[in-house]
């Protein structure tokens, strides 16, 4: 009775206390429906459904208000951003206006002024000037090449050689003997045509071969009896064949036979290309040489080659210039029936082996360059130095300068403007990072990214950071912001501050390609090809510039090659700096690079390895809503990389507690089952979300991916421990009855456990990204697709976007971005690789798997 007693006051009391929360909420109530008046939208459509309870739908608010006063500081500070990105920018960039002389070089003089003191000044810019003239104009210093002359005396050798196998093909000539048919018989009979041969044997007489002879009363054969060597050939036979017997004259006539027909196949050795990879040089005339004639052709073209090779041939000599020197050489070298073929050979094979000896050449032109004396600008006192109305020359302005009547100064309306520039610039950039959405921290990185140009140009370096300033912000923040940046800073510097110009548009070309290439390559490897086609784009642009400002360094080209090379290198090595300060300004800006992103993906990342190993189910259920997010984002036009990488991320935290979530139980007893109290099941499935955070800080991931972890559950009801635990909730208050049969309704309702929809809820925040909002969906779509076996397209797009159409209603993406257009869209796209997974297979016969 004395418990029964203790029981009863316990509810009354109780109730005094839900009357008092009733009174708060009813006060709450009337502030929560004025504020939700004023912002509409998502609060009222909580506030009309009733889904939370009034005092959580008033903190709530107070939070978005919280926010929405953060938001206004951050655009606060931006304004403050800016006008200190203005002030630095003008202070390093427009050092032209600070101390900018009134009466400079080209200006007129507003009145005569005088020397008020004698003075001999030198004029260092002018000297300079006439050292690097004296440096470009020096002749520079040649010196034989070793590799050249080898290879001139290498192609010389196959080029005699071919000759001799040719030679050797054709046979030894002459083939008979002088005393039977001459030379000159000897060569006419062996290359005349064949119907000539015939015509030839059968006037000679030639019995044994009546069955050949042509009728001599052919038109054919009575004009080639008009032929000189002809008829010297036949009456030679003729003569011949009377002094011998007819086997001695067959035999006669099988030897120049076969001599035709070696030179035949001779003739046909003569029409392919030579040896050395240029058109045949060689004729027929080779063929008429005597031994002793080749013999003495190919030792005078050795001995001309030497002498040319020794005494040097200078790289652009013409060819014509070349043959008739090789003319001069093999004069008396050669025979004259093959000096045609000797000069021509030489001509192919000689090339240029002269070529400059850098270091000698260097020495030279330093030589040159220390032979011009300072110029000196001697002045006495009282001389005029401008008259009134003259333009100011370079020595006018050295001595003005020297007496301090250059009325140096801050050129305020120049300044002004420069200023204004700035500001423009700035403004632009602000305008195509707009649809970026950057960070202040992210225009904090531009800012000192940019004022690493004006510094180095100030410290007196040739070299502009443009390059690296165009891989970097344009890795990190796109193509067109970072040529944007780079485009405006390459205008403004020659604007405020003293810059070469062929450096500075050597090294604005590099940055342009840098900021263009940067942010679509995925990989560290391909930024370190670009460096190589960045360093060989500023070289290539600066050559060009030089070659087009001066006519003088055509003619001597090879003076600027190093300071191509320089520039080239110099372009190399800010890509090197760009790619080698990135990791570590990704991780202090916290940025996130599809390159950075593409590594934090990789499936042997000590956390997704971990992940594998202690929570494999979930590490399965990661990679195929991996799969799902990333085609609906492909399809969106959303951040692949990132989607993915925060796909793989997003479930760290149930590494807390595998056991705890059933895709880890791998068929085995349910933790919640034994522990039997959702409430205590329900903080065990939120705090895979705050653990995953602390993993995720203590793993030093981007924020931009650890918003994936508490984002894709939002402030969804965990339905399952809830709807259990108002089971629990009712059982206890059909308990309470039955002990207490007149205890009021109301009251065994306070005395029972309250079952809060708070409890049972993530703790947010909702989705705040498109990226964010389609992990949400497809985790929420990844077991219910698990689970369909055999069902149609429709059944599973149904059952999809009921799904879908929940966490619409739950207002759990009014804050991503996503639309009722994406949602349909979505809903077809998980379907669509849901059957990709669970396509058809062929039925295998038991007899397949069964052993013979």
């Amino acid at each position: 009775m004395n418990t029964l007693s203790s029981l009863m006051r316990q509810i009354e009391q109780l109730g005094a206390a839900r009357s008092l929360r009733q009174h708060i909420a009813k006060v709450q109530n009337g502030c929560s429906k004025a504020d939700t008046s004023r912002a509409g939208g998502p609060l009222l459509s909580r506030w009309s459904q009733q889904k939370w309870l009034l005092p959580e739908t008033f903190t709530t608010f107070r939070f978005t208000s919280k926010t929405s006063k953060s938001s206004l500081k951050n655009q606060a500070r931006s304004p403050m951003l800016a006008l200190v990105a203005v002030v630095s920018l003008s202070s390093t960039l427009g050092h032209r206006f600070y101390n900018q002389p009134k009466l400079d070089v080209g200006t007129k003089a507003p009145e005569t002024i005088k020397a008020p003191a004698s003075a001999s000044i030198p004029d260092y810019k002018t000297t300079e000037e006439q050292r690097k003239a004296a440096r470009i104009g020096a002749v520079a210093i040649l010196m034989l090449d070793p590799a050249v002359d080898g290879q001139i005396y290498r192609e010389l050798q196959q080029f005699l050689q071919q000759g001799s196998e040719l030679r050797k093909a054709v046979g030894p000539f002459p083939f008979a003997s002088p005393s039977v048919l001459s030379n000159t018989a000897q060569v006419y009979l062996r290359g005349c045509p064949e119907w000539e041969w015939r015509s030839i044997v059968a006037q000679a007489g030639d019995k044994s071969a009546t069955s050949e002879r042509l009728s001599l009363d052919s038109p054919a054969i009575a004009a080639a009896t008009d032929n000189k060597s002809q008829q010297d050939a036949i009456a030679q036979l003729q003569a011949y064949s009377r002094s011998v017997r007819a086997a001695e004259f067959q035999s006669l006539t099988d030897s120049i036979s076969s001599a035709r027909r070696r030179y035949l196949k001779a003739l046909e050795a003569l029409g392919e290309p030579s040896v050395l990879g240029f058109p045949q040089i060689y004729d027929t005339s080779l063929f008429d040489l005597s031994d002793a004639a080749w013999q003495k052709t190919q030792t005078g073209m050795s001995r001309a080659a030497k002498r040319m090779v020794a005494q040097g041939i200078p790289q652009g000599l013409p060819k014509e210039i070349l043959k008739e020197a090789v003319k001069l050489q093999v004069a008396e070298e050669v025979p004259l029936e093959s000096q045609a073929l000797a000069v021509e050979g030489l001509t192919a094979i000689l090339q240029p082996n002269l070529v400059r000896d850098p270091e000698e050449t260097k020495e030279l032109a330093e030589l040159a360059a220390q032979k011009v004396k300072p110029v000196m600008i001697a002045v006495d006192r009282g001389e005029i130095i401008v008259a009134e109305g003259q333009e100011i020359s370079q020595q006018d302005f050295v001595l003005l300068d020297y007496f301090g009547l250059s009325r140096r100064g801050v050129n305020w309306l120049g300044l002004t403007g420069f200023v204004c520039l700035v500001a423009g610039a700035i403004a632009i950039v602000l305008l195509v990072e707009r649809h970026y959405r950057l960070r202040r921290r992210d225009h904090l990185l531009l800012l000192l990214l940019t004022l690493s140009a004006p510094v180095l140009v100030s410290l007196g370096l040739p070299w502009t950071s443009l390059p690296a300033i165009g891989i970097l912000a344009g890795g990190f923040y796109g193509s067109a912001v970072g040529v944007t940046v780079v485009g405006l800073l390459s205008v403004l510097l020659p604007v405020g501050l003293n810059v070469e110009l062929i450096h500075l548009v050597a090294s604005g070309a590099g940055g342009l390609l840098g900021a263009f290439m940067a942010g679509r390559l995925r990989s560290r490897e391909e930024l370190a090809l670009l460096g190589l086609a960045l360093g060989l784009t500023q070289g290539t642009v600066y050559l060009v510039g030089t070659l087009i400002a001066s006519a003088a360094v055509g003619a001597i080209w090879y003076v600027v090659l190093g300071t191509v090379g320089a520039q080239s290198l110099a372009g190399l090595a800010w890509s090197v700096v760009a790619i080698g300060i990135s990791p570590y300004l990704e991780h202090v800006f916290d940025l996130i690079t599809p390159t950075r992103l593409a590594e934090l993906a990789n499936p042997n990342r000590p956390l997704l390895k971990k992940l594998a190993a202690e929570a494999p189910g979930t590490f399965q259920h990661t990679l195929f809503v991996a799969s799902l997010a990333e085609a609906a984002a492909r399809e969106l036009g959303c951040n692949v990389e990132l989607v993915r990488a925060g796909t793989l991320y997003h479930d760290i935290g149930k590494m807390h507690d595998p056991l705890g979530f059933c895709e880890n139980q791998m068929g085995g007893g349910n933790k919640h089952d034994e522990i039997n109290d959702p409430w205590a099941s329900a903080e065990i499935i939120k705090k895979h979300v705050s653990e995953g955070l602390v993993m995720a800080r203590k793993h030093r991931l981007p924020k931009a991916i650890q918003a994936f972890i508490p984002e894709h559950q939002g402030t969804m009801l965990i339905a399952y421990f809830y709807h259990q635990a108002q089971q629990i909730a009712a059982k206890e208050i059909e308990d309470l009855k039955i002990a207490l049969p007149d205890a009021d309704n109301s009251k065994l309702t306070i005395a029972s456990r309250q079952v809060r929809e708070e409890d049972f809820r993530y703790d947010g925040p909702i989705p705040q990204s498109r990226e964010t909002g389609i992990l949400m969906l497809a985790d929420s779509c990844e077991a219910a697709l698990r689970s369909l076996k055999d069902a149609t397209h429709e059944e599973a797009l149904n059952m999809v976007n009921r799904i879908l159409r929940a966490r619409w209603q739950d207002n759990q993406l009014i804050d991503s971005g996503l639309t009722r257009e994406d949602m349909s869209l979505i809903a077809e796209i998980f379907v669509r690789v849901w059957e990709q997974f669970n396509h058809k297979r062929i039925a295998y016969p038991s007899a397949v798997f069964t052993p013979r």
